[in-house]
């Protein structure tokens, strides 16, 4: 996999290259046999579970029969994103999970290994694009905030109607958190970047190192293209607020994943006891990186119970296995420092972990400032981006949203969100609708 020209801008000593891949890709002859093992069902479930309608179980024969490029084609069609999802989907819960197999208590087929053996295929081959029906040039112009997945669906989608679409990223690398905050057991960035110039060779023109409101008014958006998409993601890490949280050794979780991933020379070195705050999936990956990094003593602290966690089970399952301490009703109440050297996290029950290092992951603060630079966009009580969830569309007539400024969590509920704001750009503008439009692929 290629990066792409935004390759030449990664450190060669990134930290991430260390950490290996949690599930290699098959072999040609592994993904036969596992294709044949496929029930192809009619009203497959797995088909129902895929939040972007990917008809699995015809991608799945294609492969069988030697066709990856067939196969690559159904995938894409729904989602254009199909590789990064294949890769960092919790399949376990969605089409895995609902595989018959798994019903049966028998080994479930493994959808998302079989997605990233067709798609990684064709991108290598360079044929992903071709694969693709694309319309003529319409003359219509969209403008798309933010780079990360449900920007990407949503421009790639409109370039293949014939759209000329302007994606606005104001990082100097596109891919949003599948380039600064995917684990990387599961995605390095080299994969990301790869997804984006597949992006980019549909027609869609990135400009990175752009910032709407600094650098380009919302104004002159509206003015000259025909709709915007708006995908800007989440804020800073939210703090603990307690007691010696400024200073060194203490981190939010995601800020920290992104110097692992990016970071030219960023090192554990020193680092033998960590602690990780936090319950969710970010928690659960910081926990796993670190443990995956070599640091002998990473514990994983939880202000409820397991129970309440709402990471899923099956990570902490493979936490736990690579060495990883979970402890429950933990309530972190001050950071114990000698000078400015952490030492330890003192819980509100008097408990103390010794640590050198301290991530917290509880959580990200919404971007609500596209707000001010649109009129009619409004934020709901969280601070959500009021839109509606059919279709995307703001209260501003030529304003469409999706992504995690709307409450979505997944790469792969994002790409709904942008393909479906697409079909709804599509329709507003009055695009004829084709019989062979990727845009229709997959649930409505």
């Amino acid at each position: 996999m290629t990066p792409g020209a935004e390759g030449r801008l990664l450190a060669a000593a990134r930290l991430e290259r260390d950490i290996a891949d949690a599930r290699p890709n098959l072999t040609p002859a592994e993904a036969v046999a596992e294709a044949h093992r496929c029930l192809y069902c009619h009203d497959a479930p797995c088909i129902q579970a895929c939040p972007t309608g990917i008809d699995v179980p015809t991608f799945i024969r294609k492969i069988a029969t030697g066709n990856l490029r067939g196969s690559a084609r159904v995938i894409l069609s729904a989602n254009l994103l199909g590789y990064s999802c294949a890769r960092v989907c919790p399949v376990e819960v969605l089409c895995v999970g609902a595989c018959v197999y798994t019903v049966w208590e028998r080994t479930p087929i493994a959808i998302g290994r079989l997605q990233r053996h067709a798609v990684e295929a064709a991108m290598d081959e360079g044929a992903a694009a071709a694969q693709l029906a694309k319309a003529k040039t319409n003359g219509r112009k969209i403008a798309c905030v933010g780079a990360g997945p449900a920007s990407l669906a949503c421009a790639g989608y409109l370039a293949l109607e014939g759209c000329a679409v302007t994606l606005f990223e104001k990082r100097e690398l596109a891919g949003g958190l599948n380039t600064t905050g995917v684990a990387p057991y599961k995605l390095h960035v080299e994969g990301a970047l790869a997804e984006v110039a597949f992006i980019r060779s549909l027609g869609v023109d990135i400009r990175s190192g752009v910032e709407v409101g600094r650098d380009v008014t919302g104004d002159a958006l509206l003015g000259e293209f025909d709709a915007v998409f708006i995908a800007p993601g989440l804020g800073a890490d939210t703090p603990l607020g307690i007691p010696g949280e400024q200073g060194a050794g203490v981190a939010g979780a995601v800020a920290w994943i992104e110097r692992l991933k990016l970071e030219d020379g960023f090192t554990l070195a020193g680092v033998q006891r960590a602690v990780v705050i936090g319950g969710g999936n970010t928690a659960i990956d910081a926990a796993r990186e670190l443990a995956k990094s070599s640091v002998p003593d990473v514990t994983l602290l939880y202000r409820r119970t397991e129970a309440e966690m709402s990471g899923y089970a099956h990570e902490l399952e493979h936490a736990r296995t690579e060495g990883v301490r979970m402890v429950e009703r933990a309530v972190p109440a001050t950071f114990v420092r000698e000078g400015e050297a952490l030492r330890a996290l003192r819980l509100a029950d008097g408990r103390e972990f010794a640590c050198d290092l301290a991530l917290v992951a509880i959580g990200q603060a919404r971007l609500g400032t596209l707000v001010a630079a649109f009129p009619g966009i409004t934020l709901d009580a969280k601070g959500r981006l009021v839109a509606d969830p059919a279709t995307g569309r703001t209260g501003n007539a030529k304003v469409w949203a999706g992504g995690d400024t709307m409450g979505g969590e997944l790469v792969v509920t994002a790409v709904q969100d942008g393909k479906r704001a697409a079909r709804s750009i599509a329709r507003t503008l009055g695009l004829p609708e084709r019989p062979d439009s990727p845009m229709l692929a997959g649930h409505r």
